[in-house]
């Protein structure tokens, strides 16, 4: 009898492991606004989580079939400290802070075009968190910003506000539609 069992416990946990990957692959295509039910029942977390994903499905449609008089300017702002730029001289100093506002401006506008990925992991040893990190990684192609202005804040930071307006968005999705 004790043969049976083991022989049985693998392909138990094998399917019971396999049945939480698959809900663990399902949920994590939920949108950040979609809420978790913490049910026990797996039939109906799938389902919930099916319609997620027909809902960013049609989301994505949605923004395919839109045009530039209902998508908003997106715009962004990157701010850089001066003094704690790399360079020889205050103007060196200077023209590196713009760009690096500058850059900050486009991880920015990247983040509100194509997300922000998120990772971490959490550490717990008897029921203490002994290591507790996270990750933002924001990736993507930005195409057509515009510099709206470039602004001294206070004596040691500039201030750099980016722009992607109605009509780059409008050619972008374009370009999409020619490639879906």
């Amino acid at each position: 009898m004790s043969r049976v069992v083991i022989a049985t416990l693998p392909k138990r946990s094998a399917t019971l492991g396999m049945i939480l990957a698959a809900t663990l692959a399902v949920s994590a295509c939920q949108t950040l606004g979609g809420m978790v039910d913490n049910s026990d029942n797996t039939a109906n977390n799938a389902l919930k989580s099916d319609t997620s994903a027909s809902a960013q499905l049609a989301a994505v449609q949605e923004v395919f079939d839109a045009n530039a008089d209902q998508v908003p300017t997106l715009t962004a702002v990157g701010y850089a400290v001066v003094s704690s730029q790399p360079g020889r001289s205050d103007s060196q100093k200077r023209l590196m802070a713009i760009r690096s506002a500058r850059m900050a401006a486009m991880r920015d506008l990247a983040e509100q075009i194509h997300g922000l990925k998120v990772d971490s992991s959490t550490t717990v040893i008897d029921l203490m968190v002994q290591n507790d990190t996270f990750r933002g990684v924001v990736s993507g192609t930005i195409r057509g910003a515009r510099t709206v202005r470039i602004n001294p804040t206070g004596s040691d930071t500039y201030e750099i506000v980016l722009e992607i307006d109605r009509e780059m968005i409008s050619y972008l999705i374009g370009t999409a539609r020619g490639l879906v």
